[in-house]
């Protein structure tokens, strides 16, 4: 298997995990939607859960693999918002793991934005 193919499996196991801890722990994101976006936050939550299941998918196969790479970019630029929120509302919590955690999450956005475009450069 090439590195390009094991980086690029990496990826899609990356969203489908995460993807799936949206179904398990559905609570814990819900917290992370911004109020400015309309209707339920439940909805949103399982809205990300099956992006993140369809870009892994996308990711997975070679044939589309160029086009999952551009929607794992966008998607983790469109849920910036989200994680700053979320640091945002950390600031009143007594866990000082969970605050630092939450501002550690936000700068690797765009380490994962890079690796998203990689994958689809490499793609043929």
């Amino acid at each position: 298997m090439s590195r390009d193919t094991r980086r690029a499996l990496g990826l899609a196991g990356l969203l489908a995990g995460a993807g799936a801890t949206h179904f398990a722990a559905p609570k814990f994101y819900d917290a992370m939607i911004p109020e400015v976006l309309p209707g339920a936050p439940r909805l949103w939550t399982y809205g990300s859960a099956v992006a993140e299941f369809t870009t892994a998918a996308a990711l997975a196969v070679p044939r589309t693999r160029r086009s999952g790479g551009l929607a794992a970019a966008l998607l983790f630029a469109a849920v910036l918002p989200g994680n700053v929120k979320m640091a945002v509302d950390a600031r009143r919590s007594d866990s000082a793991a969970f605050r630092t955690g939450t501002i550690l999450r936000l700068p690797m956005q765009l380490p994962l934005i890079m690796w998203a475009l990689d994958v689809r450069r490499a793609a043929r």
